[in-house]
């Protein structure tokens, strides 16, 4: 009992509280928004998302007490192989729902392999050696087997996040620096080159010409809406649009102290969907209720948690521990610019959640795991 107490004090309180406050944010707000619904399931979805955050907080608990230099030479590498086998898995008998493959059973593969990732490359990475070019092609493997899976299913948002997160433990690992930034730069330059081809396509008046130029593109139908309403967000407001600019009417609504809890009119009255108002866009339903002033609380509670993560990362012992947290660290920030940005019309729209906010099981599960693991670098760094 007194070891656990000392390991407890040794505890990085400022993340755990910014966690604590972060939840306590997503389950009121999921109960706003669920004030609209009809169906009393969706209704009570705030209390689904407190159980599972509670959930979610004994095993942040449990990891951040448990070493995670055991846990990672305990489970890094077979938790990397069985979520592969999932990610099979949920292409072949998975259910279908929205268009793609993405739930097995009760919970969604893709996320289990977020964490399965990191904790296997900082296992894999957090060694000495690891800065040659076959050390890199190593890197290249580990990330390129469950992002490819999961575009499968498809889920580009999902797959996006996690390449950030790899290159980030790959740089702070030194794995060939000149070729990383030479990879990140290829992305940068692919991205700008499909949202210029899409914006080229789309001036073009010729319909034939237009197609032609779509053939060519490694896009799906629904990506390619995705870009037009980006960079035409004026067009087609009724369709492919209408999310966005009925949550930036919501955003922009909400002023500087917001409209009260409860009083959204944008989704009381329907125009922000229900069907997105509790996940993707739950940012918009903030920021109409609390105003400016709610979402830069919100911002800050985030930075803090970042933060806190970045801390524990300048202060690991060893590699490892750096790794792991640098990765976790960076698929929060990618998670929370992604979503708030696509709110705005800063960034194509994209189905990530924002984290501890969005209504997700499988999602506030790993990331109560990851913040766990991120804990005991902190609490066992000195051990």
């Amino acid at each position: 009992m007194r070891n656990l107490l000392a390991k407890l004090a040794r505890m990085d309180w400022v993340m755990t509280a910014c966690i604590l406050l972060l939840t306590v944010l997503g389950t009121t707000f999921i109960w706003s928004a669920g004030s609209a619904r009809q169906a009393a399931s969706l209704q009570n979805l705030w209390a689904v998302h407190a159980c599972t955050a509670a959930l979610g907080l004994l095993i942040y608990l449990a990891l951040a007490t448990f070493d995670y230099r055991k846990l990672l030479d305990l489970t890094a590498t077979p938790f990397y192989v069985v979520s592969l086998v999932f990610l099979f898995a949920v292409l072949l008998i998975g259910a279908e729902r929205f268009g793609g493959k993405r739930w097995l059973w009760f919970f969604q593969p893709s996320e289990v392999a977020k964490l399965a990732v990191i904790l296997f490359v900082a296992h894999v990475f957090g060694r000495a050696g690891r800065e040659s070019f076959k050390w890199f092609l190593v890197g290249m493997l580990l990330l390129g087997a469950p992002a490819l899976l999961i575009l499968k299913e498809p889920d580009l948002g999902t797959a996006l996040v996690l390449v950030p997160a790899v290159l980030v433990m790959l740089l702070a690992a030194r794995t060939w620096t000149r070729g990383l930034v030479a990879l990140l730069l290829a992305g940068l330059l692919a991205a700008g080159t499909v949202l210029g081809t899409v914006y080229v396509a789309e001036r073009d008046a010729n319909p034939e010409r237009r197609a032609a130029i779509y053939r060519f593109m490694p896009l799906r139908d629904h990506q390619l809406k995705r870009l037009r309403v980006f960079l035409f967000p004026e067009r087609d407001r009724r369709g492919a649009g209408y999310n966005l600019h009925q949550a930036q009417i919501s955003i922009g609504s909400g002023s500087l102290w917001g409209k009260g809890l409860k009083q959204g009119s944008q989704k009381l009255l329907g125009y922000l969907p229900p069907s997105v108002s509790m996940n993707d866009f739950i940012f918009a339903v903030l920021a109409e209720e609390k105003g400016f002033m709610g979402a830069l609380g919100m911002l800050a509670l985030f930075l803090g948690l970042l933060l806190s993560g970045v801390r524990t990362a300048f202060r690991a012992t060893d590699d490892r521990g750096r790794l792991l947290v640098l990765g976790t660290t960076t698929l929060i920030f990618c998670h929370l610019y992604v979503n708030v940005a696509m709110s705005i019309g800063l960034m194509p729209i994209t189905g990530l959640p924002l984290p501890f906010i969005s209504a997700g099981r499988t999602f506030l599960i790993v990331l109560m795991a990851a913040l766990g693991v991120v804990q005991s670098v902190n609490i066992h760094r000195e051990d």
